[in-house]
């Protein structure tokens, strides 16, 4: 596996090569929620990959070849198959390699974490417009009150269910699917919404002891560098923390 802290890819640089057989590629962006999502599930299912980051500021032009609207996570196979949108991406990663299955096997059960997704999508648009807010100086005490009662539906589903998991009693894929926008609560400066709901914060605190999600944290003051950069809209925002 390769490429999690690699240069992103901008206007002018040249194309891939073409994707090795018996390994995936990933079009990425180190500090993307949805591209993390991705990056989860390859690593808990142990998927041999590599990792290419897009700078979305500037795009190279042959990367509209691999996403008509130029947008990530992208994953290309060895026969040149392209599959996009985060949560498409991730079920076919569960079904095409082997190893543990994160989706239920069961049609109900896995029909029941689709509807979890359905009532969790509301929060990566309340999160972006938190931080967007709090950001320009505005008030957000609205926006803050709307995401806390989605975490408080989610944290009721998790009582009534009386598991640690939103899948259950063990890591599933609608738990990784959640996770990327819950590690940022604290970098976008919102971590006090879920202050009034235990249950996810015990989730919180059992999914940090997750291998997958453990190697991929990123350091907060890497992570509040990218972000000052990209509220400047300065395209290197993509590499920061990265060693020329």
């Amino acid at each position: 596996m390769s490429g999690d802290a690699t240069r992103a890819l901008k206007r002018g640089s040249c194309p891939p090569m073409p994707v090795p057989e018996g390994v995936i590629r990933l079009y990425s962006m180190r500090f993307c929620p949805y591209s993390h999502r991705a990056r989860l599930v390859l690593r808990a299912k142990g998927i041999r990959h590599e990792i290419i980051n897009i700078n979305l500021r500037n795009k190279p032009d042959w990367y509209y070849t691999k996403h008509p609207f130029g947008q990530i996570p992208v994953l290309e196979n060895s026969q040149c198959q392209l599959i996009y949108d985060s949560i498409i991406a991730c079920e076919y990663l569960d079904d095409a390699y082997p190893g543990r299955k994160l989706f239920p096997h069961d049609p109900y059960e896995r029909a029941r974490q689709k509807m979890l997704l359905e009532l969790f999508c509301k929060v990566p648009h309340l999160t972006k417009e938190c931080l967007v807010a709090l950001r320009c100086g505005r008030e957000c005490a609205d926006l803050k009150g709307a995401l806390r009662q989605e975490f408080c539906n989610l944290g009721e589903i998790l009582e009534y269910q009386n598991t640690t998991f939103f899948g259950g009693d063990r890591i599933s894929m609608v738990d990784y699917l959640f996770w990327p926008w819950f590690e940022r609560l604290d970098v976008y400066g919102i971590a006090d919404c879920v202050n009034h709901t235990p249950s996810l914060r015990v989730w919180i605190a059992a999914m940090k002891q997750d291998p997958a999600v453990s190697a991929l944290l990123i350091d907060k003051n890497v992570f509040l560098g990218f972000l000052n950069l990209y509220f400047q809209n300065n395209p290197n925002a993509f590499d920061f923390g990265l060693v020329c």
